[in-house]
């Protein structure tokens, strides 16, 4: 029987005997360490231990007191999420995870190496409420959100997987971070600020929040709220078609928040911020990849401080939609940078390990469940006639 657990409920169910330290921003470690009639000072060393040498247990944290480390394993917790499956691309640069969390439902993270950073995708859900069409999370539903110590024990696991080779030369081993898993950030706002937060701090991990990218579906009022946060985070729109009509079909909350009303965010979050935008592209052959479509992105942000990040679809098992033709990129891309966007192909990473975020837990867990139901889901068709639509009328692809 499957429970699905309020944000709340969860808490109070996983939380209140012990204390998960990755889930506290220093601050809040210094309260707890007091609350346990310890001094001060404690908080600096625990905090060490959690994110320098990253140990998997009280009894690695040397330089404290056997009393206290037994007080700690009383009443807190290290929250380290357990590996239910692990699988290589035969790239040799994609690992991807399928984590157990404490009521045993799943996420998944994932590593990709380059050459010069190596990047994480997590997840922030369990599940996701946004039903984009292409997306196997979103053919689970929103199942609960995720704790902030739950979204910073998936950099903790990938950071330890980066360190088996040796510690790293600085801080860490990662260099990047998407919030581009399961799960829609800006839908999880306060965790996965938080989670930022504790990532960010100059004595754990510090990573930089400019090298950790938000990316959201355009939920508009979060997008203004984020404008006005002292945090210097990227921020990823996930647009995939300059047209209403066709986004709607593929990214059903633009039915909420048209195009029109996510650009006036967009361009708000820039003039508040000064930073640059990523615009999410997902190319799917013959949908959204038409010269037409390319021309009519090309009109919707040219001038505007961003960037278009063109990703060849990575298919989820079952899906109609193939990635758009090589030929078909290269004349979008082109089209594009004729108005003078700036606009890349992402490389293709982790195909054959099921990298799409929801595949690996699709394929282990064998279930999905929805809030949308399946026969309401965006499918091929109802694209396919949307475009047809447009064609007869003679309106722009």
């Amino acid at each position: 029987m499957v429970h699905l657990l309020g944000d709340l409920e969860f808490r109070e169910n996983t939380m209140a005997t012990k204390t998960n330290l990755y889930n506290l921003t220093r601050d809040e470690m210094e309260s707890f360490v007091l609350s346990l009639g310890e001094p001060r000072f404690r908080t600096k060393q625990i905090w060490h231990w959690l994110y320098r040498p990253l140990v998997t247990s009280f009894e690695e944290m040397g330089n404290l007191p056997k009393a206290l480390r037994e007080k700690l394993a009383e009443h807190a917790t290290l929250g380290t999420l357990t590996e239910v499956a692990e699988i290589h691309s035969t790239d040799g640069h994609t690992q991807k995870w399928l984590l157990d969390l404490p009521d045993h439902e799943k996420i998944e993270a994932v590593l990709m190496e380059y050459d010069v950073r190596n990047t994480a995708c997590i997840s922030v859900q369990v599940g996701c409420a946004y039903a984009c069409a292409f997306c196997a999370t979103g053919r689970m539903g929103l199942i609960r959100n995720l704790e902030a110590g739950e979204i910073v024990s998936q950099i903790v696991h990938v950071e330890r997987e980066l360190r088996r080779d040796g510690p790293p030369e600085g801080d860490h081993a990662l260099t990047n971070i998407v919030f581009m898993g399961m799960g829609e950030p800006l839908a999880n706002y306060n965790d996965t600020i938080k989670a930022v937060t504790i990532l960010n701090d100059h004595e754990g991990l510090n990573i930089g929040a400019r090298r950790m990218t938000l990316s959201t579906v355009g939920l508009v009022p979060a997008i203004r709220r984020l404008a006005e946060e002292n945090i210097q985070v990227n921020l990823a729109v996930s647009l995939h078609s300059p047209i209403d009509e066709i986004r709607s079909e593929l990214v059903p909350i633009n039915r909420q928040y048209p195009i029109a009303e996510l650009m006036d965010a967009v361009r708000q979050y820039i003039a508040t911020t000064g930073r640059r935008i990523t615009f999410e592209y997902a190319m799917i052959n013959e949908v959204n990849d038409t010269p037409e479509q390319a021309h009519a992105l090309g009109r919707l942000i040219r001038g505007m401080l961003a960037h278009v990040n063109l990703i060849p679809l990575n298919p989820v098992p079952g899906s109609p939609w193939p990635a758009s033709d090589p030929k078909r990129i290269d004349e979008f891309v082109g089209i594009l940078r004729s108005y003078g966007v700036n606009a890349t192909v992402r490389m293709r990473r982790g195909i054959d390990v099921a990298a799409g975020c929801g595949q690996l837990y699709a394929a282990v867990e064998g279930r999905g469940r929805s809030i949308v139901p399946i026969s309401d889901y965006p499918s091929k068709d109802a694209v396919d006639q949307v475009v047809r639509q447009r064609i007869h009328q003679g309106k722009v692809l």
